[in-house]
């Protein structure tokens, strides 16, 4: 009974691991999909960036004015520079930017790849010759991990702008000072790290908004919930990968 209760869920992992393992023997088979691509990261970069940017202003502001009470308590004012920056730059930035891609664009892929699914658009593409899993997935794929880093490095530099104005709110710093601070208290160990798990994110965004829109069944309720599942698992998996990363940083001496 445990195992038949357990099926479904592994059913679903392995079919996962199958269509990524589809993805990786088609994205070196020519021929490249560039213009498709292009445009994917268009719409998952440029389109996402608004959303991303005014999120991490928000997150940087409201992470100083809750910090500073208890610094200023503690006699440790002068550190919310750098506590702030640190803070940003080695987790809350790069993971609060990628559960918003998965919300935003992860849905996105499910809906519209589901859509097309149910109306028979990517039977027809298979009927005429056309690969749809090399125009329709891997692009997206790629462009999900191309950009999430691009959107997770433009929301830190936005992020650590917005704890400048929340430090200058009840206390008088030069921006200088701010940035001179929030800068030395950073290492290549700081950035690298997180700068290399946001790759891991938007693959991840990207395999399960596809796979979830590609295998979409059951009509229009079916799009519905492709695009929902689509959001549940990719965000469940960032904090997943998440995870792993800290536990490696950690076991390389770089925490």
């Amino acid at each position: 009974m445990l195992f038949k209760s357990e099926s479904p869920f592994l059913r679903e992992v392995g079919e996962i691991a199958r269509f990524t393992g589809r993805f990786f023997r088609e994205v070196v088979k020519p021929k490249q999909e560039w213009e498709e691509f292009v445009n994917q990261c268009y719409w998952v970069g440029y389109k996402s960036l608004t959303l991303v940017g005014i999120t991490a202003f928000i997150m940087g502001l409201v992470l100083t004015i809750q910090s500073r009470p208890t610094l200023v308590e503690f006699g440790a004012a002068s550190l919310l520079p750098s506590m702030v920056s640190v803070s940003l730059v080695r987790e809350i930035s790069p993971v609060i930017t990628a559960l918003i891609c998965a919300g935003k664009i992860g849905s996105g892929m499910g809906a519209e790849l589901g859509s097309m699914r149910v109306t028979e658009q990517i039977d027809a593409m298979e009927v005429s010759g056309t690969n749809p899993f090399k125009y329709l997935v891997v692009t997206r794929v790629l462009a999900s991990t191309l950009m999430v880093p691009v959107l997770s490095s433009l929301a830190i530099a936005i992020s650590i702008y917005g704890g400048y104005l929340g430090v200058n709110i009840r206390g008088q710093v030069s921006w200088s000072l701010y940035w001179h601070q929030a800068y030395d208290a950073l290492s290549y160990g700081d950035f690298i790290p997180a700068f290399i798990k946001t790759f891991f994110f938007g693959f991840a965004i990207g395999i399960i908004g596809t796979y979830k829109g590609y295998t979409s069944q059951k009509g229009t309720e079916g799009v519905g919930r492709s695009a929902t599942t689509a959001v549940i698992v990719a965000s469940l998996l960032v904090f997943v990968i998440d995870l792993l990363a800290v536990q490696l940083m950690d076991l390389l001496g770089l925490t």
